[in-house]
């Protein structure tokens, strides 16, 4: 495919994707609302830069279809970035191409798609996993939208991932659900982690957690990238995570995960249990939640600090 592309949003996951996309043979044309941040990523990058409007952006392409690559969070600022009165509809054409890779609630998709699609702008959805470092060195991408334009896209999924990292989900919405799903689990695999290792703290032996978590991560049954984040997080900061809020901040993933499930009539108790966790840590910290605050900080380079 022709590697050129349009970027919407520089924040800790776009500055990653846009690097690695230039440093891949892309021609990148980056616009994000802070000027600045764009014109620092692209003084390090030859082959991208940065632009003061998305019109201007958009206009300085050279061949079509244009792919722009959105990434922006959730919520209002996507419909602003697309449909608002300088939005990307208001400056594309027919057959151009809209990739929605926040973390966008998949119920919003299909009103996008059409949307665009009365311009005959064609829409994708894609959900990113891998945290900052992913979308630095090769994220793991779950892909919605019609299969035809999936295989036409394929080659910027292979330049943004680990090996065999991708996947495509038939329908719009499939990425963004595929995904909310997959933050859901974390929810629980994360609270599973933060109890286990504060029953240990709480025992009658003083075991070393550190060592706890390196020897987990060394071939056992739950070795995991979580387990060794948690390694991670207890050398920078103790066994204590003295600086670590024990109250856990939450995004809207699992929250989405709970509700769909729940008009699916299909039940997820740790998931819904973990998600009321986090609600009621904001009043109740313990150790549990600096846990799980100290793997969204190593994993999503969340702020965790108190």
């Amino acid at each position: 495919m022709n590697k050129e592309i349009g970027f919407i949003g520089l924040g800790k996951m776009g500055k990653g994707i846009a690097a690695q996309l230039a440093e891949k043979g892309w021609t990148v044309r980056a616009y994000n609302r802070t000027v600045e941040k764009a014109q620092e990523l692209a003084s390090q990058h030859d082959s991208m830069t940065a632009y003061e409007t998305v019109e201007s952006m958009i206009s300085a392409f050279s061949q079509s279809p244009r792919v722009i690559w959105v990434m922006v969070p959730a919520g209002g600022a996507v419909d602003e970035t697309l449909f608002g009165e300088r939005g990307v509809a208001q400056y594309l054409s027919e057959g151009d191409i809209v990739i929605d890779a926040g973390n966008s609630q998949y119920k919003n998709d299909a009103m996008r798609a059409q949307k665009l699609a009365e311009k005959g702008i064609q829409f994708v959805d894609a959900g990113v996993s891998g945290g900052p470092a992913g979308a630095r060195n090769g994220a793991c991408i779950m892909v919605g939208g019609p299969k035809a334009l999936f295989e036409e896209l394929e080659q910027l999924y292979k330049d943004l991932t680990v090996e065999n990292g991708y996947a495509h989900f038939e329908g719009i919405g499939a990425g963004h659900f595929v995904k909310m799903v997959h933050n859901g689990i974390e929810y629980g695999m994360m609270q599973a982690i933060g109890e286990g290792f504060n029953v240990m703290k709480q025992s009658d032996f003083n075991l070393d957690l550190a060592e706890v978590a390196r020897v987990y991560n060394r071939a056992s049954v739950v070795e995991s990238r979580l387990i060794g984040w948690l390694e991670k997080a207890y050398k920078e900061w103790g066994v204590e995570l003295e600086p670590i809020s024990g109250s856990i901040s939450h995004s809207g993933e699992g929250k989405w995960t709970v509700e769909v499930a729940e008009e699916m009539g299909q039940e997820v108790p740790i998931i819904k249990e973990s998600y009321e966790f986090r609600v009621q840590s904001q009043d109740n910290p313990s150790y549990v939640g600096k846990v799980v605050s100290a793997l969204r900080g190593q994993f999503g380079g969340h702020k965790v600090s108190k």
